[in-house]
């Protein structure tokens, strides 16, 4: 008789510990970062779009940039996926990259995201490795024009050649469903969104100096990279290095302003003056680009793009001119 006591306290504990166990495990899923479609972490559930998406999803609008406190701690921590180190920024910091985007869906949906908060594929969210949480980001599509206002909640994406992971909603009003493509990410800081600069023609600048061993870029694959603002131009003229008058006697010759081809974009605006200031500048500072330079007006986006070159090595030889002379990293683009 005094063995049914023992073996049913025994049975009980196994019963706690296995509890316990059970909770830890589901704790420390919800805390750590999601792995995105098919990187080591993920389950085998193929990712996807929803099979009855809403049929008004196109026209949601977006996230509404309000000031957030950033988190300390918590999502903002240093962290580790598949053996790589990543430590989120943990404060009010302008953040504009160039890269590509990436877009989580079904297999995700209803799940915890990295700040605690529930993933929704129809909401405006994105997840970004560094970004503190939350934050707002303007993300454009400069392929079409388009731009959209998410709020960043989650972390990934877990490619080195991506910089953000958009919801299932965001990369449909984005047109960016069909796979990865680049965009131009901004953060918007507090002070932006206090003010509402950003609605007033915040400037994205595509072209920012690369690390020494980066490669130039191309319409596939751009690499990453923090962009900069670009400061108004001075008023005293540039005198033309011995570089630079080497660079235009090497330089293709330019026969067809404004046509299809290749070209090289140095940045994307809201205003038309901005483009400008930055067109100067590179007149100044790249006086043989000059005959190649143009600004594009594209649906509300003011393009300083170079080109058009007659083909893909010589748009690639261009860039490789520029970002030896002046450390920009121009993003390589095709106009139909």
């Amino acid at each position: 008789m005094a063995a049914a006591p023992a073996a049913r306290h025994d049975a009980l504990r196994w019963r706690l510990g296995a509890a316990l166990c059970l909770a830890a495990l589901l704790a420390a899923c919800g805390s750590a970062p999601r792995s995105g479609p098919g990187e080591a972490g993920g389950n085998s559930q193929r990712d996807g779009p929803p099979a009855n998406p809403p049929p008004d999803l196109i026209d949601r609008p977006d996230a509404v940039p309000r000031v957030e406190p950033i988190r300390s701690g918590g999502p903002n921590k240093p962290y580790v996926v598949a053996g790589q180190a990543y430590t989120p920024v943990a404060t009010d910091e302008a953040i504009a990259e160039t890269g590509l985007a990436s877009w989580y869906g079904r297999k995700f949906h209803g799940q915890p995201t990295a700040s605690g908060e529930i993933y929704d594929m129809y909401g405006m969210t994105a997840a970004h490795r560094t970004m503190p949480l939350p934050s707002y980001a303007l993300v454009r599509n400069p392929a079409n024009g388009r731009e959209v206002v998410v709020r960043v909640n989650d972390r990934g994406p877990f490619h080195r050649d991506r910089v953000i992971d958009l919801s299932y909603a965001a990369a449909l009003k984005l047109g960016v469903l069909r796979g990865v493509a680049p965009v131009e990410v901004q953060r918007l800081t507090h002070d932006e969104i206090r003010s509402g600069e950003w609605q007033r023609g915040a400037t994205l600048q595509a072209a920012a100096p690369p690390a020494p061993t980066s490669p130039v870029p191309d319409e596939s694959a751009p690499s990453a990279a923090l962009a900069q603002k670009v400061a108004a131009p001075e008023a005293a003229p540039v005198t033309a290095t011995a570089s630079a008058v080497a660079a235009a006697a090497d330089a293709p010759q330019h026969t067809n302003a404004g046509g299809a081809g290749y070209w090289l974009q140095f940045g994307a605006f809201r205003q038309r003056q901005g483009a400008n200031d930055l067109q100067q500048q590179l007149m100044r500072e790249l006086a043989w680009l000059e005959p190649w330079l143009a600004v594009f007006d594209d649906r509300a986006l003011y393009r300083v793009q170079a080109g058009p070159f007659a083909s893909r090595g010589d748009a690639l030889g261009a860039a490789e001119r520029v970002r030896s002379m002046a450390r920009l990293q121009p993003l390589l683009v095709q106009r139909p």
